[in-house]
């Protein structure tokens, strides 16, 4: 059964990929921690969603769909002018580069969706 993303990385790469979804899930649910200065919900909803994507990254819980809508939320923030345009553009590249990546051999959706083998004996 082939997983829903590109590759389990194993050793080293899997280490790197643990690395990248730590970095990113914790900036984007910092990022919604300061939403002391806001007021609006329409303000704040983004953000909510973002930290919500990024909660889904740190559990390794379907990482491709959450690294499709931290880029698609990042897209949303970066031209609407509510964020830092240089930030909103890292995150949503970090975010593709997950969803294209894919969860890495230490995470959930690996023991979930990974590779599986059937053997197939011969008849005795």
């Amino acid at each position: 059964m082939r997983p829903p993303f590109s590759t389990l990385a194993d050793r080293l790469p899997s280490l790197g990929l643990l690395l990248l979804r730590v970095v990113t899930a914790t900036v984007l649910v910092f990022g919604c921690v300061q939403l002391h200065r806001f007021t609006h919900i329409l303000t704040v909803a983004p953000f909510l969603f973002a930290a919500a994507a990024g909660l889904l990254l740190l559990l390794v819980l379907w990482t491709v769909i959450a690294g499709v809508a931290v880029v698609v939320l990042e897209i949303f923030l970066a031209a609407s002018h509510s964020c830092d345009l240089y930030l909103s553009a890292l995150l949503a590249t970090l975010g593709l580069a997950l969803a294209l990546l894919g969860p890495g051999a230490w995470s959930v959706d690996a023991r979930r969706f990974g590779w599986k083998r059937i053997e197939i004996r011969r008849p005795e």
